[in-house]
């Protein structure tokens, strides 16, 4: 019980087991403490010297023979006081380094087809926000039925708008085309060479995420530098596009945040 209290305060088990060892003997060679303690004699060396630097055992000579006696059990408290003092000293810094590891961004990981729907999941799962999308020439070949049954009603309920920017391609332009009902504008890229293998969804203020259809994979990003550093460049792209010649009349005006009325609606 003994050496399990003690490795809990910072000794390794072997430690533990080689102080016990010398408080029980008083005064010990080496080989009256590895038999003691159970421990082999090259291990027993490495055990004390470490005990030796913790200040836990000294060393002494008689007759020419080496011997170790354990310190008072009470040069623990000692130990452990100043270990908190230089944990004070450098928590300051260790807090900065931990500071710099939440602004990295967190990354998941999605496989199959089930992954990329629970991505899908994600980009509605919030309210009253905008989603600006780079839709993929494979997208045409994924799951309609998904996108018409399950996906759109749930951005329509959440009253999410969507923005996107298309290829020329006539099927994806027919499953996003602008409208009133959809909640949705689109832009059209004309140029053959706008082709674009994956889909990438910017959308609740800092995440990202990047579909490919081909592949069968799809990241959720973490970060709003990488957030918003996409989304200028969507937006750049966005003026620089003729308005869509396909859209109907009376469309909506996007909602730039939400108001109290939309809220309570």
């Amino acid at each position: 019980m003994l050496k399990q209290e003690l490795a809990a305060i910072g000794l390794s088990e072997s430690e533990a087991g080689a102080y016990l060892a010398l408080l029980e003997l008083g005064e010990a060679s080496i080989s009256q403490i590895a038999q003691k303690a159970g421990v082999k004699r090259p291990t027993t060396y490495l055990i004390i010297e470490s005990l030796k630097n913790s200040g836990l055992v000294s060393m002494s000579k008689k007759r020419k023979k080496t011997l170790f006696v354990a310190e008072d059990p009470r040069k623990i408290i000692d130990i452990l006081d100043e270990r908190k003092k230089k944990m004070d000293r450098i928590m300051p810094e260790l807090l900065s380094f931990a500071n710099l590891l939440d602004q990295k961004p967190a990354i998941r990981f999605f496989e199959g087809d089930e992954g990329i729907k629970n991505v899908y999941r994600d980009t509605v799962s919030h309210h009253y926000e905008e989603m600006l999308t780079f839709f993929s020439k494979s997208f045409a070949d994924f799951d309609e039925a998904f996108f018409w049954d399950v996906f759109t009603p749930k951005r329509i309920e959440n009253r999410i708008w969507a923005r996107a920017i298309v290829p020329n391609q006539e099927l994806i332009q027919k499953l996003v085309l602008h409208d009133e009902e959809h909640k949705r504008e689109t832009k059209i890229v004309q140029d053959e060479a706008f082709i674009i293998d994956i889909e990438i969804n910017l959308y609740d203020q800092n995440k990202i995420a990047i579909i490919s259809f081909d592949e069968k994979f799809a990241l959720i990003i973490e970060s709003e530098k990488i957030h918003n550093s996409l989304k200028n460049i969507f937006n750049l792209i966005w003026r620089m596009l003729p308005e869509n010649e396909l859209k109907t009349a009376n469309k909506l005006s996007r909602p730039q945040k939400a108001t109290e009325e939309d809220i309570y609606y």
